[in-house]
């Protein structure tokens, strides 16, 4: 194996239309991008200097303009191989909440935008990955456990 790849993943959250549930974002890649074509969650990688947290938020208005109201971590980490470039890549998960009325602006990476029920992930997230940490963002952060507190990150602004 080449090297190991330090990553982010940013799930991003908001409130059905009668607040009873909740949404989950994807952002389809364009077809000249890797996976192109593919509905994925907004991923990137750190830039020097930068907390992880801080990461997943700058990659969240990048790829989508979106800011989070809330921010938390989430209590996995993503692991993954690339056969293409012999690496192995870990990804810190985190989960924004935005609110309904903020707009999605997609950078040249995507091409479109959907927003997917929280009751049909399972069938919407190709990764195995991306349905485990979306269950824990159900039960630890949107569900209310008594881990949710210990999962938050006070961000400026936020």
């Amino acid at each position: 194996m080449r090297e190991r790849n330090d990553m982010v993943v940013c799930y991003v959250v908001r409130p059905t239309i009668d607040g009873s549930s909740h949404e989950f974002l994807q952002l389809r890649r364009a077809a000249s991008d890797y996976m192109g074509g593919t509905w994925q969650t907004v991923y990137g990688t750190s830039n020097a200097g930068e907390t992880a947290w801080q990461a997943a938020i700058r990659e969240l208005y990048e790829e989508s303009g979106l800011r989070p109201r809330e921010l938390y971590r989430v209590d996995c980490v993503e692991t993954f191989y690339t056969a293409v470039n012999d690496t192995l890549w870990h990804a810190i998960p985190f989960v924004a909440l935005v609110s309904r009325a903020d707009e999605v602006r997609l950078n040249e990476e995507h091409d479109d935008v959907r927003w997917i029920a929280r009751d049909a992930v399972n069938d919407a997230f190709m990764w195995e990955t991306d349905r485990r940490c979306v269950a824990l963002i159900g039960r630890d952060i949107l569900d209310g456990s008594s881990a949710k507190p210990y999962l938050k990150i006070e961000v400026p602004n936020g």
